[in-house]
């Protein structure tokens, strides 16, 4: 059985201090069912908490909304954890920031190994912005300094 532990290591911490490509799971407020939504917009304030930013008219926002429980599985150097937790909204819009965004916050409760026996992750994902590189570099900037303030 997999070690259980209730907050985010030294390595995670320090991974998520710049942008990182993570998956967002909630429970879709229409259907019922999982939902999951890939976001960089994501940073740890500390061991027991994260925040993410994402655009207020997402659908996401009314998921949240009727049932704050999230995993955020993030791929790591070596494997992927899933960190399980409760989100609120902490501010909506998200201030100095020129597009609507709400800023969660995510109390953590617990983190997983959730990489599958005998494997590791052996390349990080990667991705790319598909607009302008630097207006998507100040736009990045904009919001990983409102999220640290709010």
């Amino acid at each position: 059985m997999a070690e259980v532990i209730d907050s985010l290591s030294e390595a995670l911490l320090k991974q998520l201090e710049e942008e990182s490509f993570v998956l967002l799971s909630t429970v879709d407020a229409e259907s019922g069912g999982p939902t999951t939504n890939a976001i960089s917009w994501v940073y740890a304030v500390d061991n027991k908490t994260l925040r993410f930013a994402i655009d207020q008219r997402s659908r996401l926002i009314a998921n949240l909304e009727q049932n704050p429980k999230v995993t955020i599985s993030i791929f790591s150097v070596g494997s992927l954890h899933a960190v399980y937790g409760t989100s609120e909204i902490i501010a909506a819009p998200l201030a100095e920031v020129p597009i609507k965004l709400a800023c969660m916050e995510v109390k953590v409760d617990t983190v997983r190994d959730a990489m599958f026996y005998g494997a590791r992750i052996s390349v990080m994902p990667a991705y790319e912005k598909t607009y302008d590189k630097r207006a998507a570099d100040k736009l990045d900037g904009q919001v990983f300094a409102a999220m640290r303030k709010a």
